[in-house]
């Protein structure tokens, strides 16, 4: 079915306050769904909402939770998201980080005891539509063996950079440290189709194509120890500075077993015109023009860019998808029913 962006998210918005999230916090998430199917991310799109609705439901994550902002210093700005979604949270967080920044060039968001925030690539373009350069960290519940070891350990540990451009769409840069984000194997095991090769290792550390086995085992970080080099990093500024969960602390993202993961989020921003002086846009524009002289080359996120374009009108959802939001829509999650049967008997 064809979906206009506008629909998706109002059915993602009623779909989370039928399981126990608050209309504040149903915005910030459904906003950040029909961002994902716009731009041609539907792993963190529609397909992700039973997951998000599941977890409001059974308690993983707490729908009415209300964050807390605090100034900790002229460019720190920590965020208690109370156990509950990460998007209102960076939210609210957001705006002091941009005046922060404009004031002294560079500032800090800290958001701790979250949930998982979806595409980084959300927030970090934000800030560079309000003219500020932007990095950010995310941790989350193991996926990833430590090198040498069978066991996850650390999450997909994403990350993200934007950088606003002169009269065009913001360069956005948006990657896990895995080779592919869990939630696409998630999608191949809902799907009943097999992984690509290079994704995923299975209980005994060897290489499969098998979701159902890569689930139980670990997903591969890119460039091998080199990847969960930069896990371990981003574990120490998400988990570490945020007062948050490590990954291997954290409860998972998959299912509805150990309460809130808590883990954590870092966004710092950057003045350009503090810091790089008058002429960095135009310089940084030089560089990108350099990078795509040789042919077929193309800056990234050129595609999430098109697929913007070529969803102005709907976007083609399965019917299958739609039809199941719509069941969450009139009767709340299921896991909500189980647990209100289990608490009743």
């Amino acid at each position: 079915m064809k979906i206009s962006v506008a629909d998706i998210e109002t059915a993602a918005r009623r779909a989370l306050l039928s399981c126990n999230v608050r209309d504040s916090n149903a915005r910030a998430v459904a906003h950040s769904i029909m961002a994902a199917e716009r731009d041609g991310q539907p792993i963190v799109g529609l397909s992700y909402l039973p997951t998000y609705c599941d977890h409001a439901a059974c308690g993983k994550v707490e729908g009415d939770a209300e964050p807390v902002l605090q100034k900790i210093s002229p460019i720190c700005i920590r965020v208690d998201a109370k156990a509950g979604f990460a998007h209102p949270a960076i939210a609210l967080g957001i705006p002091p980080l941009v005046d922060a920044a404009r004031t002294n060039g560079i500032a800090a968001l800290m958001v701790g005891n979250s949930y998982a925030c979806g595409s980084l690539g959300y927030f970090v373009e934000q800030l560079a539509d309000s003219g500020l350069a932007a990095l950010m960290v995310a941790n989350a519940s193991p996926s990833i063996a430590a090198h040498g070891a069978k066991a996850p350990f650390f999450g997909t540990n994403p990350l993200a950079f934007a950088c606003p451009r002169i009269d065009q769409a913001p360069l956005v840069i948006d990657q896990s440290t895995s080779v592919v984000a869990k939630v696409a194997v998630i999608d191949a095991h809902r799907r009943g189709v097999p992984l690509l090769p290079g994704w995923a290792l299975d209980g005994d550390g060897q290489p499969t194509l098998d979701a159902r086995a890569a689930l139980s085992g670990s997903l591969c970080a890119i460039g091998g120890y080199k990847g969960v080099s930069l896990a371990l990093m981003i574990d120490v500024l998400a988990g570490g500075l945020t007062g948050s969960n490590f990954s291997y602390e954290a409860s998972s993202f998959g299912d509805c077993e150990g309460g809130p993961p808590r883990t954590g989020q870092l966004v710092v921003a950057f003045d350009p015109g503090v810091m790089g002086g008058p002429s960095f846009l135009s310089r940084t524009d030089t560089l990108f023009r350099a990078v795509q002289q040789e042919p077929d080359v193309r800056l990234p996120g050129e595609r999430r860019l098109a697929m913007r374009r070529l969803h102005e009108h709907g976007v083609d959802v399965p019917l299958d998808l739609w039809t199941l939001i719509q069941r969450y829509i009139q009767e709340g999650s299921p896991v909500q029913k189980r647990s209100h049967s289990d608490h009743s008997s």
